[in-house]
């Protein structure tokens, strides 16, 4: 159990731990691992705090159903474990820009929370117009062999380069 202190783990050995939590997830859920959906249902969940049982009306909203499920306490487990690991592996630190940032952009948090924000917005905007994220396509669309999964992945790897060239080549 000593690799759990360590700072990175093998690439293999978790390559190989995401495969099998993705066939236990279709053994015994029936599912694929998928995160995004869940957060566009707190976001249901939120407008129904604010605005009543009318939200769940929406026909976007009935088709993900706004509730506690399987996939929410899913990202619940990723941000706990990550935050349990960093712990473990003496890692855990709170910073509010990253060195490449701060080489690059400076330490002032403001333009990288600012950065973070629009990404964040392109990022579930793209989730929903792709019908899935990062692990529902690249990880269990493509175990599966979907075709629109390879497509999505792709595109994940020439946006994610794009944006890093434009953000610390332009920009920076």
């Amino acid at each position: 159990m000593s690799f759990l202190t360590e700072v990175t783990w093998s690439p293999y050995i978790v390559g190989i731990a995401i495969g099998v939590l993705s066939w236990l997830s279709f053994l015994i859920l029936r599912k694929p691992l998928s995160c995004s959906t869940s957060f566009a249902s707190t976001s249901g969940m939120i407008e129904r705090l604010l605005r009543g049982k009318k939200v769940e009306l929406k026909p976007y909203y009935q088709k993900i159903k706004l509730k506690i499920d399987w996939q929410w306490m899913f990202v619940l487990g990723i941000v706990f474990g990550s935050f349990i690991s960093a712990l473990l592996s003496g890692d855990f630190k709170l910073i509010w820009t990253p060195s490449l940032w701060t080489s690059s952009f400076g330490e002032t948090p403001v333009l990288r929370i600012l950065i973070a924000a629009i990404g964040g917005i392109f990022l579930g905007f793209g989730a929903r117009w792709a019908d899935g994220c990062t692990s529902g396509h690249g990880i269990s669309g493509n175990l599966q062999l979907a075709v629109s999964s390879w497509i999505s992945s792709i595109c994940f790897f020439i946006g994610g380069i794009i944006t890093a060239l434009l953000v610390f080549r332009v920009l920076g």
